[in-house]
């Protein structure tokens, strides 16, 4: 059985060689809006089929409902299939039984906790890539590193990574152990990470996991003025969907659409094909939750951008353009990359 073969690239100088577009499965478990199983595990199969291989997970993504879809999807792949999926399991947040946010928990004896749990949920004898989802703030990086790296001893995990974490704290945690890569949002209308964090992870030889490639749907072409939110919808509470801010982002998203029309692409092709643009370090993940998503996502892998491409789109979309945080000030504080 031949697996296709699309674009890898290297999580940082220690990491493994990963699709070049790995597969976000968040949105796979509610946090959008109510999820498809059958077509979710669908998705997976046809991601693992096309060739990509990073699957990206969250121990807390409803409550360990994602990681068991994963262990399910995986269980149901053929073999081969399933011999090349890497897992990404990013741990440490706190949940209660309302679905509440009650902080994040990096003390040592609860990373390995949290990796006990994830591996049998997942269904595997170890986690590829494994990393605290926000810095712990009353326990340093040094210490949640140290635990993770007693894992890679053990067998249990095979490479360290970090999540949201800035400069100095990614410098003090790659003095602990390798470290493969950051999972930071980078998208056309998130670029803060190309102050501090990306000079210091080039610097350090570690890669960046994109998410948020297409701001959760606000920048992918599909996103109509007038949706309507439910509740249980993470975008219902965002700055960047609220009234005259929404308005705004989606006029820039109205100036990437004549371009991708002028180039034959859709405007999710064109935004992903940007993040692709910025170096061979930087791996977007792609959240697609149907297959129809994931064909469209997965085309940007053929999108050419040259430089006056480029000098188009960010003429169209400038940095700092968009109105509104990334997150609501509450989860803004939990950001060490924004410190």
């Amino acid at each position: 059985m031949t697996i296709p073969t699309i674009p890898t690239r290297s999580l940082g100088t220690t990491g493994p060689q990963v699709s070049a577009l790995g597969l976000g499965c968040m949105a796979m478990s509610s946090a959008y809006a109510e999820a498809d199983r059958t077509e979710a595990i669908a998705t997976i199969h046809a991601a693992l089929e096309a060739g990509v291989t990073l699957l990206d997970t969250g121990d807390f993504y409803t409550m360990g409902h994602n990681e068991m879809l994963i262990g399910e999807a995986l269980r149901a792949a053929p073999a081969a299939r399933r011999e090349q999926a890497l897992t990404s399991v990013k741990f440490g947040a706190l949940r209660g039984a309302d679905g509440a946010w009650n902080g994040y928990d990096g003390r040592p004896a609860a990373v390995k906790n949290f990796a006990a749990y994830s591996l049998q949920r997942l269904g595997v004898d170890h986690i590829d890539v494994y990393r605290i989802a926000r810095v712990d703030p009353d326990v340093p990086i040094e210490e949640t590193v140290g635990a993770i790296a007693e894992l890679v001893e053990q067998g249990y995990v095979r490479h360290i990574g970090l999540s949201e974490a800035g400069a100095d704290t990614i410098r003090r945690a790659a003095a602990v152990a390798p470290i493969a890569d950051v999972q930071l949002e980078y998208s056309l209308i998130t670029r803060g990470i190309e102050d501090r964090i990306l000079p210091a992870t080039r610097e350090l030889g570690i890669s960046v996991t994109a998410y948020g490639v297409l701001s959760r749907g606000l920048i992918s072409g599909h996103f109509a003025p007038d949706r309507q939110l439910g509740a249980s919808d993470y975008r219902a509470h965002s700055p960047r969907f609220q009234g005259e801010n929404l308005q705004h982002n989606l006029g820039l998203v109205e100036q990437l659409r004549k371009i991708a029309e002028q180039k034959g692409v859709s405007v999710a092709q064109l935004a992903t094909a940007w993040v692709l643009s910025r170096g061979e370090d930087i791996v977007p993940l792609i959240g697609a939750r149907t297959r129809d998503r994931l064909t469209e996502s997965l085309g940007a892998l053929d999108v050419v951008l040259d430089a006056e491409d480029l000098a188009a789109i960010e003429a169209a979309v400038p940095a700092d353009s968009a109105l509104g945080e990334r997150y609501p000030a509450a989860a803004m504080a939990h950001l060490d990359s924004e410190h």
